[in-house]
């Protein structure tokens, strides 16, 4: 299993949001982290268009997380930041390279590996993954 760089740096990017507990910038996420902010810019419109950050415009505008963090589940997130669950060719309905595909086990094996991967990400919030929040501020410096 491997998430895209887009989801992961979605998840750091909310990690940054709900440490920060007020309006931050694009600007301050991508300096914490190291990343570029071209592409933040893709992944917070993203963010905003699922429903998870609400943004605001202007001088005194930014980004913060819609809800709280703990009702942002971390399985609904991932399933709505990835592009698709692939894992082999066989699972793409478009591909049809696989001859042995309608009777292979080892399809039915890794989607059963899919599922769990989706169904324990599902058992955590974003709360969760932010929950030693001191040490995470001394490594992203939120400047509170």
């Amino acid at each position: 299993m491997q998430l895209t760089q887009f989801t992961d740096y979605a998840l750091r990017a909310l990690i940054f949001i709900a440490l920060k507990n007020k309006i931050c910038t694009i600007t301050e996420i991508s300096e914490a982290y190291g990343i570029s902010r071209h592409h933040l810019v893709k992944i917070i419109h993203k963010l905003g268009k699922i429903g998870v950050i609400k943004t605001t415009r202007g001088s005194q505008g930014g980004i913060e997380l819609n809800y709280p963090a703990s009702q942002i589940n971390l399985g609904e997130l991932i399933k709505k930041t990835e592009p698709n669950f692939y894992l082999v060719e066989c699972f793409d309905p478009k591909n049809k390279g696989c001859c042995i595909a309608p009777v292979c086990k080892l399809k039915q094996i890794l989607n059963q590996a899919n599922k769990d991967f989706i169904n324990t990400l599902s058992q955590y919030s974003l709360e969760d993954i932010i929950s030693n929040k001191d040490q995470l501020k001394n490594y992203l410096k939120t400047q509170d």
